[in-house]
């Protein structure tokens, strides 16, 4: 006998991925699981003939030699299995820490289950009719929530075009997505309120709300999709007291926090976003004693820190070193230097305080019209600003309100502009992140492919950039290559601050020669003569390896630059290291990797070139 089974409290895609396999094995037996959400238990109701589920109470018992596990990698008890019993399991969620060796596992990484299951129909060209093609719909649907979770892959998109393809209804599916609130439901909902506290977590905001429910038998989910709806916070914790146990039901609205994780530390399971637990008590939990709410809640208190990730800040994603203007600066100064360097807004200021933002179109209206102003007359007035450990959702809010598309970064003790963010810089943020090697991934590969001798010059330098307190990164080509694993030693080093004092600093505390470029803010560190000594001071483990060092060292402040007219000499003015990254001729020539303090090994990819 063949079986396809899947988890208890059934939604939608755990439904809808039966029908698939039921569709693709028609000798098998499809069984309905016996407790299973109530808007999948209306669905199932109406349809229970044109679905063809087989339930437990219906099985013979006789001897099961294939399950096909969809939605879970979790068996639930029934008679007939043994150890000689084939388990295939098809599931959309990672793979669980204790699972068993003797079990086939696909497991892919989709928004539904469904999804897998509808793919290998359409490849195989299998029929089917629209009760079919709507309960496969509405499986993907409400894992996906329709389509807009960030955990939707294209591949959830192309199935469900697929299905509609194949007469899925909408309307149908819109009904039994959203149902409303039962009564017993609406019961709990209030006694969740009740108890609802809230948890400002790197400034997230986590609801954890606890309640009684052991007069209730109606699913939870459809409770916590509703808090989440009306409440609007960042993560939702709900701890419901039933009788089979206490239910842990997490969601989330950002990949930020990792509900999934929250629910394996108690037995359960499920997605960054959604994830659930059913933790079983040694003996009953009594209506009247809350205590093991309680002990509960102040574990999941403990715990959501480490769920959570740090939010981004200010800092974080702000350009160093902006320019400003006086207020008396006139509108053609101001174009000129909008020309020059491409930023559409200048912070103005004044005494060291922000006393306004001139824009772009500000400048444009009033050199179209020959008026003759200032910046100061120019400018939106408002002194707009944000701190440097300020979250971005703080700097979403701010723009919101001010209207200001560009918001000054200021040193909280001093009030000086120390940077700016752009509504640019936010929207990069928000993007889905692409993973770049970690530090200790950058630092293991420079110790494996630099010579003991060059990587020694390396650390020299970001211990005593440091110490002068400013950063050292290497940059462009030998960052590409090394990331290529076809690495170079043709390096520069650019510092964010003076180079040129770097590089006398060097010289006068281990030898040499400089050779500044004080117009190009660049400076070359001669050591050639200096190698055996260099080698002495650096405590190189052989001699023989001082003679792998470079004649020279050039060191280049982070600068921009700009040409007055074709075929002129640029010229040259300090800058942040994103914005000497910008000037480059390729994306995949602006990686930078920063050398001085904890920060050696860190890889900066602010214009997506990796």
């Amino acid at each position: 006998m063949h079986l396809i089974l899947t988890h208890e409290q059934a939604d939608f895609d755990a439904i809808g991925s039966l029908k698939a396999a039921m569709i693709l094995n028609p000798d098998a037996q499809a069984v309905l699981p016996r407790q299973v959400n109530r808007n999948v238990m209306a669905y199932c109701g109406y349809y229970a003939a044109e679905l063809g589920f087989s339930s437990f109470q219906t099985l013979s018992g006789k001897g099961i030699k294939l399950v096909t596990l969809v939605d879970t990698q979790s068996l639930v008890t029934v008679k007939g299995y043994s150890d000689k019993t084939q388990v295939d399991v098809i599931d959309h969620h990672p793979r669980k820490a204790q699972t068993n060796p003797e079990w086939h596992y696909q497991l892919e990484t989709t928004g539904a289950c469904t999804t897998l299951l509808v793919e290998k129909i359409r490849e195989k060209g299998l029929e089917f009719n629209q009760t079919a093609a709507t309960v496969m719909l509405l499986g993907i649907y409400e894992d996906t929530g329709s389509l807009t979770y960030a955990s939707t892959t294209p591949r959830d998109a192309y199935a469900a075009a697929f299905l509609l393809e194949r007469g899925a209804d909408l309307n149908l599916a819109s009904t039994y997505l959203n149902p409303p609130l039962s009564n017993a439901q609406q019961q709990l909902y209030d006694r969740l309120l009740r108890d609802l506290v809230s948890l400002d977590i790197e400034d997230h905001v986590v609801l954890l709300a606890k309640a009684n429910a052991l007069d209730i038998t109606d699913e939870i989910s459809s409770v916590a999709h509703k808090m989440r709806e009306f409440l609007n916070p960042d993560g939702l914790v709900l701890l419901v007291a039933t009788r089979q146990g206490i239910r842990l039901v997490a969601r989330s609205t950002t990949d930020d926090i990792n509900m999934a994780q929250l629910a394996r530390h108690f037995g359960g399971g499920g997605h960054r976003r959604a994830a659930s637990a059913l933790i079983r008590s040694e003996s009953k939990v009594k209506a009247s004693d809350t205590s093991a709410l309680r002990k509960i809640a102040n574990e999941v208190v403990e715990l959501l820190p480490q769920m959570v990730v740090s939010a981004i800040r200010v800092s974080q994603i702000m350009s160093q070193h902006p320019l400003t203007l006086d207020p008396e600066t006139s509108a053609e100064e101001a174009r000129q230097l909008m020309e020059r360097y491409g930023f559409e807004g200048y912070p103005v200021v004044e005494d060291g305080k922000v006393i306004g933002l001139l824009n772009r179109r500000n400048v444009d209206r009033a050199i179209a019209h020959k008026l003759d102003l200032d910046a100061g007359s120019l400018m939106n007035s408002g002194q707009i600003t944000i701190e440097p450990e300020a979250s971005v959702n703080e700097l979403q809010y701010l723009m919101a309100e001010s209207g200001w598309g560009q918001v000054p970064v200021v040193d909280p003790s001093t009030g000086e502009v120390i940077g700016i963010v752009t509504r640019t810089d936010i929207i990069k943020a928000h993007a889905k992140p692409i993973q770049l090697p970690s530090r200790e991934q950058v630092v293991n590969l420079l110790r494996r492919v630099i010579p003991t001798a060059r990587l020694a010059l390396l650390e020299l330098v970001a211990r005593e950039a440091q110490q002068l307190g400013v950063a050292a990164y290497i940059v462009g080509g030998f960052v590409r290559d090394l990331l290529l694993n076809r690495p170079s030693l043709d390096f520069d080093v650019v510092i964010e601050g003076d180079a040129i004092r770097l590089a006398r600093h060097l010289s006068e505390k281990f030898g040499g020669r400089v050779v500044a470029h004080k117009r190009f803010v660049t400076a070359k560190w001669l050591i050639g003569d200096q190698k055996s000594l260099l080698g002495r001071q650096m405590e190189l483990p052989a001699e023989e390896m001082a003679a792998e060092l470079p004649d020279s060292l050039d060191l280049i402040t982070a600068r921009t630059e700009f040409y007055d007219h074709p075929a002129a000499l640029p010229t040259v003015e300090r800058s942040s290291i994103k914005m000497d990254l910008h000037r480059r001729d390729f994306t995949i020539n602006t990686l930078a990797l920063r050398l001085d303090g904890d920060n050696f090994g860190r890889l900066f990819d602010y214009w997506d070139g990796y």
